[in-house]
């Protein structure tokens, strides 16, 4: 892979070649931001009191610990990320942009499968370990966390779509592979 010419100029030109893909991106950004806020108040204020099995609180649980940890970590880095995408001496550094937005979606992925494995076992148990479903018993604290993992589930295809839009800013700095010909290949090995 050959880079085109002056990297900086290049990926500078590579934005400013697509000015809608700028607003798209501070608006993913930016977007992502009060869906990780939302999910975070949501699963952090969640409690519910039964008088048979006892109170049920979101610390009980280490898949919302992390998925609040996770959510934070998104919000912050949104901000950071949509404040520096106007900056003009960060803007030109497109690895930056491309390697974090992947790192927080997979982060995200991998909290939103731990959010959702404790959804699905919370509605149908596991009989096998003689686990039963707790939603019938604990139905406000599950149905909070549901609406949690769908805003947390909408914050990560924002992240799905700014990782697609790094990749092509980062990616469209290289030219792309020449394919020669047979003859060009033969008259180079003699």
């Amino acid at each position: 892979m050959k880079m085109r010419g002056n990297v900086s100029d290049n990926s500078s030109s590579s934005i400013n070649r697509f000015p809608m893909l700028n607003l798209v991106d501070c608006f993913l950004r930016i977007s992502a931001i009060p869906l990780s806020i939302a999910a975070i108040w949501l699963t952090v204020t969640n409690q519910e009191d039964n008088s048979d099995y006892g109170k049920l609180k979101f610390s009980n649980l280490t898949g919302l610990k992390y998925m609040v940890c996770i959510s934070g970590i998104c919000a912050g880095y949104a901000f950071i990320a949509a404040v520096s995408s106007w900056l003009r001496f960060l803007v030109t550094k497109a690895w930056l942009f491309f390697i974090s937005d992947q790192i927080v979606a997979y982060l995200m992925v991998t909290s939103g499968a731990a959010v959702l494995e404790i959804l699905y076992l919370a509605y149908n148990g596991d009989q096998q370990v003689t686990w039963s479903e707790t939603c019938s018993t604990y139905g406000k604290f599950c149905s909070r966390i549901k609406i949690a993992f769908v805003l947390h589930a909408v914050a990560l295809g924002c992240f799905i779509i700014l990782a697609v839009i790094s990749a092509f800013r980062f990616f469209s700095m290289f030219d792309p592979p020449s394919v020669s010909s047979n003859k060009e290949e033969e008259e180079g090995r003699t």
